[in-house]
């Protein structure tokens, strides 16, 4: 049983209203991050940003990803994978480029995870998109990931896929 309530959380884009300087992950480079270039990449659109705040705590961050369009060789995938898809040298897809949790709320990294594949399925609705990417900080990232059905991309040690068809199934 855990210690901490059961709370409800809104994922919404990052907003000069949430306080950046109070979130810590455990790892800094992914707080500098949040702090320091987050609101500068949505301005210049290189990646959007999307914040998990408590719903009794609108201002707190609990969490945040980002999604910016990518692409991946199609002779990087694996065959069963590639003979799927159109024989276009590039297979257009969405980078989670980062997700992190602040160290107060253990457990949401699963809810970040759901919400980002839920919004890169309704958004290869309207901009095509094969596959969701996300590049792995370490061992335990490429495991958590792998959990949820990521694939190791061949050619990369902590580079990760799941085809838009598996996250829709989600």
């Amino acid at each position: 049983m855990s210690d901490q309530p059961a709370r409800d959380f809104i994922c919404e884009t990052l907003a000069k209203r949430h306080d950046r300087k109070q979130f810590t992950c455990g790892v800094e480079a992914l707080d500098n991050y949040l702090r320091q270039t987050a609101s500068q990449d949505v301005k210049r659109k290189t990646a959007a940003v999307f914040v998990m705040v408590p719903e009794d705590e609108p201002k707190r961050i609990a969490g945040f990803y980002t999604l910016c369009a990518t692409s991946v060789e199609l002779t990087g995938l694996p065959i069963e994978i590639a003979k799927r898809l159109p024989r276009y040298p590039q297979v257009p897809g969405i980078l989670m480029g980062r997700l992190a949790r602040d160290e107060s709320f253990p457990g949401i990294g699963r809810l970040l995870l759901a919400d980002a594949l839920s919004r890169c399925v309704r958004s290869a609705d309207d901009i095509a998109a094969a596959l969701i990417v996300v590049d792995a900080k370490d061992a335990a990232a490429v495991a958590f990931y792998q959990k949820f059905g990521f694939l190791l991309l061949p050619k990369w040690k902590s580079r990760l896929f799941l085809p838009m068809a598996t996250a829709s199934k989600l």
